[in-house]
């Protein structure tokens, strides 16, 4: 079928976007209205308000807002908000948090919330000359030049930690980079520091065509190619673990403890030296960080970037957990670079995002990175503790078998009857199929 290009398609209202979407591609079958009407909210002063969280929106996406309970962290108890569709994360995390709240719980440290940014630009000039000129001229100027920008930041604690001239000419001819550390206290701080760089921009372009000891050629040269922060963020970092002595582990899938603690190490041991396992095994860590990242209205994708980055940070991807066996005690662990806020945004705005964070307490910023990193470790805990024991599809398909009913449009009656069949069996798609069609056709 052949479409028409749409001229002036955000200036359309609602209901016009849906009708010329509906007629365009999809045969003006209007059932499709009526699938995008029924999760609007009755509240038409919320359903405003979450249209206007984006552009061009014709309809909310709902996921399903789960609560994972008895998480011992840092010797207070929480249950944690998880928004998220995929079947056995929320079972798997709060199975981890029963595991291990009478072993002592979640020990968490944060390391440093150092968060970064990059002014960009080339210069044709050698690279002495330029740190000359940065180190006693330029880095006063940018410090100055943002004081009314950081004026509130530094009333709480935070604003810019530090500025660096990086000479990157090796890699591309007459490229430098202004390389700023910032501490944003408890908001994510992604328009406060890039903000900041701008204003670095904008200074650095005035102090250049100013200073006597540049050629006119060399002032000409100059092109400020962008001011941006960084989502890798390998100083914004925070450590969750877990131990215990090896004969406390008692895990009851009936090999001894001290097998279990082995092939578990030796598990962790694979992900860090195998770049195909680590992907798989930091997957499952981001299925808990990212579902309460979703619950708190932060921002799953650079939290996903960073910690993929951070993954790779020595030349070859790998496990973002580790583990070790000394002297009978077992330990797991993991250092999660992650930068997330408690102000501004979403968590002003959206009422289950709210909800979320007065669960938890009202934390600080830092105290929710401890939360992420320790629902990433509890994640990852539970599904390495299957794959070492009765395997991973034990637990995730038993979790799954509802969604295959559903497909199948399956009775309450026959669901229950699925629960039964299967509660002493690994299920399959498969089974699943031949059992309901069984079922039917008596």
């Amino acid at each position: 079928m052949n479409h028409s290009p749409v001229e002036g398609f955000s200036k359309l209202s609602k209901q016009r976007k849906i009708d010329w979407l509906i007629k365009e591609y999809l045969n003006d079958d209007r059932s499709y209205e009526q699938i995008l009407q029924q999760y609007w909210n009755n509240d038409d002063t919320l359903q405003k308000l979450h249209e206007e969280f984006s552009e061009n929106t014709i309809s909310n996406f709902y996921m399903p807002y789960g609560i994972a309970p008895n998480f011992l962290i840092d010797g207070k108890l929480l249950a944690l908000p998880m928004a998220v569709e995929e079947s056995s994360v929320v079972a798997a995390a709060s199975k981890a948090a029963k595991f291990w709240i009478d072993k002592g719980g979640f020990k968490t440290t944060i390391i440093n919330t150092k968060k970064l940014g990059h002014t960009h630009f080339i210069l044709d000039v050698e690279p002495h000359k330029l740190q000359h000129f940065f180190n006693f001229k330029l880095k006063k100027k940018l410090f100055e030049a943002t004081e009314e920008i950081t004026k509130n930041m530094r009333n709480r604690g935070g604003g810019i930690l530090n500025i660096r001239l990086i000479d990157k000419t090796a890699d591309m001819e007459n490229y430098f980079q202004l390389k700023a550390s910032f501490d944003t206290v408890d908001s994510m701080g992604a328009n406060f520091i890039n903000s900041c760089l701008e204003q670095f921009g904008k200074t650095l372009k005035e102090e250049v065509s100013k200073e006597e000891t540049f050629t006119q050629e060399e002032k000409d040269s100059l092109q400020i190619v962008m001011n941006i922060l960084s989502n890798f963020t390998p100083d914004c970092i925070v450590r969750a673990e877990v131990s215990c002595k090896i004969e406390d582990l008692n895990d009851d899938s009936g090999i001894t403890n001290e097998e279990f603690a082995t092939k578990f190490k030796r598990a962790v041991t694979i992900a860090e030296i195998e770049p195909f396992r680590a992907t798989t095994h930091n997957k499952g860590i981001m299925n808990g960080v990212d579902a309460v990242v979703i619950a708190t209205g932060n921002d799953f994708r650079a939290t996903e970037a960073c910690a993929h980055a951070y993954a790779a940070k020595d030349g070859k991807y790998s496990s973002l957990t580790h583990c070790t066996i000394d002297n009978g005690i077992f330990r797991f662990w993991i250092d999660l670079p992650i930068s997330v806020g408690v102000v501004g945004g979403l968590t002003n705005l959206h009422p289950l995002v709210k909800f979320s964070l007065a669960l938890l307490g009202k934390p600080s910023a830092q105290e929710l990175m401890s939360i992420l990193a320790v629902s990433g470790l509890a994640q990852n805990f539970a599904a390495l503790r299957s794959l070492v024991t009765t395997g991973i599809q034990k637990g995730h398909m038993k979790m799954h078998l509802l969604n295959i009913l559903n497909q199948l449009g399956a009775t309450e009656e026959e669901k229950n009857h699925f629960v039964n069949y299967f509660k002493d069996k690994t299920v399959s798609h498969h089974e699943v199929i031949n059992e309901f069609n069984h079922l039917r056709n008596k």
